[in-house]
């Protein structure tokens, strides 16, 4: 965690003390009264917190047997930069395993892609939907976390689709106002390299990646892409996981729009 981040109503509110983030201020970065720690709004600009006070008091569970510390961190925000926004490079994944999927959504939002859409496909393990990271906030939390390791303020917004058909309608593509690569190893008509290399994505586009979940797309798939307007390119002869794949394409093409300079 490299900045604390906090909703509007808690910025202006007293921190508990129990909270996973007071933990962090005071235990791993040995805050104190009168210190500062990066801050930041969801979504908004980040900048400097300052420590006025630190009020505790021992307390007892309801059955006399256990001590905890309860009390709160008071402290004043002061807003300095735009925390970061988001770049124009959606993400089309695949539905991976839940234990991947924690570690993919971290990096995509450390990255600062601007949307996730995790899709089910015609080869991927549908019970993969019905997890919590699927079903429950626990998504959110992951990109929040990517966010925060990243020091930015911006979370990526996160949609999951039952199809790759239902992913790119809700996308809403059109041709004229997005570039699309679909990362495929079977027959691709290029490698994205290359692609890049010779026609890199405008920085003031949407520019769609999509990348299949571990058994890739099926041939209906990949006209169902191609229809849509995206070009099916490779990286190289390796098969690559699904994160993976992602953090490697969403790296080549944030470097190619310049985002990485």
């Amino acid at each position: 965690m490299n900045i604390c981040l906090f909703s509007q109503d808690e910025v202006e509110k007293p921190l508990d003390i129990r909270d996973p983030r007071a933990e962090h201020i005071l235990k791993i970065l040995y805050k104190k009264e009168g210190d500062s720690f990066s801050a930041g709004i969801i979504g908004g600009m980040a900048g400097t917190a300052t420590i006025r006070s630190i009020d505790t008091a021992e307390a007892k569970s309801d059955d006399g047997r256990k001590s905890f510390l309860r009390g709160s961190i008071t402290f004043s925000f002061e807003p300095k930069t735009d925390g970061k926004p988001l770049h124009p490079l959606v993400m089309v994944i695949g539905f991976p395993r839940p234990i991947q999927l924690k570690r993919l959504l971290r990096d995509m939002a450390g990255l600062g892609v601007s949307q996730v859409h995790l899709t089910s496909t015609e080869l991927g393990e549908k019970s993969y939907l019905k997890s919590e990271l699927a079903t429950g906030d626990a998504g959110y939390q992951m990109l929040l976390d990517g966010t925060a390791q990243a020091a930015g303020t911006h979370v990526p917004e996160l949609f999951i689709h039952a199809s790759l058909e239902k992913c790119l309608d809700g996308i809403a593509l059109s041709s004229g106002t997005f570039r699309g690569y679909a990362l495929d190893n079977i027959n691709p008509s290029g490698s994205l390299w290359d692609e890049l290399s010779k026609n890199p994505p405008a920085a003031d586009s949407v520019t769609v990646a999509a990348i299949g979940a571990e058994r890739g797309w099926t041939d209906s798939e990949r006209g169902l892409l191609e229809k849509k307007g995206f070009v099916r390119l490779g990286m190289g002869n390796r098969v690559l996981r699904t994160e993976t794949a992602s953090t490697v394409a969403a790296s080549l093409i944030l470097g190619a729009m310049g985002a990485l300079n």
